[in-house]
Parts: structure tokens; C-alpha cells; sequence
């Protein structure tokens, strides 16, 4: 009988924060709506104008929409740096997106290790969830490299992540040591002034795209073999 009350509590517990995550999105959803807000998702120069536009404010106005594009708002993140870099600057845009973009990621994978399968699923559909688990439930060092990659879902990453035998340690740990790469790499890199958008600028760009495209394959690919050889190394680092 306890066994019952207590599975019937845990199924109303989810039950109400499905509903509750529902309103927040709908809630959010008509807020940007009615704000003329969501026409800003398909343009950096938009974006750039909107945190214009808030003044003093703007730049809790950039730290927010990061922290929206990692868990509620789907906003390509190298679109909203790109906007920040425009007005703050890349050092500035780098820190404080890498605000917005950890506070994202801790709360999508507090999420996922607090409510479960279900509220994942219920986020990414089934078909992404059950991907993604399978990988990184024997992938943890595989995690690491994906997050520093280009291409891979980091967001849903993060999400998916809190359902896995993966630890907090192990997840702050490996967003502090690959979020900014990817960051500062966007902000810096965006803008064309270092490696330029043309002539042998172009070349570098495609070797660049080849070899991201090429690790990627390899990540998916020897996922086991990275995992042997990485744990291999974190051994022998202990015992010496």
C-alpha cells in the first residue's frame, strides 16, 4: 500500500511539473509573441538591436537570452555571441555569455537528474532521448570532446546527461573546461578580422570545417576505444 502511495505521489510530482514547465513555456512563448520579441530568433543583427534597445539593461537582456537558448528558447547560441560580440566587444561578450550559457546548462541538467526520463523525453522526444542516453551512459570522456566540438547538440547534451550515471563533479567540471572554448572561439573568430571570409581566409575556413567534421566522425565512431584509452590515462595518472 505505501508502495502504491508513494509511486502514485511520484507520478502527481511529475505530472505537476510537466504542467508547470508547459505554462512557463506557453507563458514564455506569448511573452515574446506579444513583445515582437520572437521575430529576433532568425537574426544576429535583430538580436543585436533588441540588446541595443535595452539600454542599461542590455546586458542582463544577453546573459538571459543565453540562459533561454540552453533550456527554453531555441536560439542558436553562436548566433546570440555574434550579436553580443557586435556591442560589447568579444572579451565582454565571451564572459558574460559564458554566464548565461553555464547557468543553462547546470539548470537543463539539474532538470534531467531531479525529474527524470520522462521530463526528458517529454523536451526532446524519445527518438533523441534514448540516442543519447545509449551513447553517453558508457561515453562519459566521449562527453567531454562532443561538448568541445561544433555540430553536436550541446543543449540537449546537458539534459540528457542528468539522466546518466553521470556525476555533478564530473559535468561542472567538463562545462568550465570546454563551454569557452567554444565560446571565445565564435566571439574572436566570428567577426572575419582574424581568418577573413575570403581569399586564403577561405582555405583555412574549409580545413577547419574537415577537420571538426573529421573528429566528429571519429568521437561517434571509436567511442570505446576513446573511452579505454582516456580512462587508461586517468589510471595510471592515480597510481602514480
Amino acid at each position: 500500500m505505501d508502495k502504491t502511495l508513494s509511486k502514485k505521489k511520484k507520478i502527481l510530482h511529475i505530472l505537476i511539473v510537466l504542467l508547470g514547465l508547459a505554462l512557463f513555456l506557453g507563458g514564455t512563448y506569448a511573452i515574446l509573441v506579444w513583445t515582437g520579441l520572437w521575430e529576433y530568433v532568425n537574426s544576429a543583427e535583430k538580436i543585436k538591436n533588441l540588446i541595443l534597445n535595452m539600454g542599461f539593461y542590455g546586458r542582463a537582456m544577453f546573459v538571459l537570452l543565453q540562459f533561454l537558448q540552453v533550456t527554453f528558447v531555441p536560439l542558436p547560441a553562436s548566433m546570440v555571441v555574434i550579436a553580443g560580440t557586435l556591442v560589447y566587444g568579444p572579451l565582454q561578450a565571451s564572459l558574460l555569455s559564458l554566464a548565461g550559457i553555464l547557468l543553462g546548462s547546470a539548470l537543463a541538467f539539474y532538470l534531467g537528474k531531479s525529474f527524470g526520463k520522462k521530463l526528458v523525453i517529454y523536451m526532446v522526444g524519445k527518438e533523441t532521448c534514448d540516442k543519447w542516453v545509449k551513447f553517453l551512459d558508457n561515453g562519459k570522456y566521449s562527453y567531454v570532446i562532443m561538448m568541445l566540438l561544433p555540430f553536436f547538440p550541446d543543449d540537449v547534451l546537458c539534459l540528457v546527461a542528468g539522466i546518466t550515471n553521470m556525476s555533478w563533479t564530473f559535468f561542472v567540471v567538463t562545462q568550465f573546461l570546454t563551454r569557452p572554448v567554444g565560446i571565445i572561439t565564435t566571439a574572436y573568430f566570428s567577426s572575419g578580422e582574424i581568418i577573413p571570409y575570403h581569399g586564403w581566409g577561405l582555405i583555412v575556413w574549409a580545413v577547419i570545417i574537415i577537420v571538426a567534421l573529421a573528429l566528429i566522425i571519429l568521437t561517434t565512431k571509436y567511442k570505446t576505444q576513446i573511452e579505454n584509452f582516456i580512462g587508461k590515462l586517468f589510471k595510471r595518472k592515480i597510481n602514480n
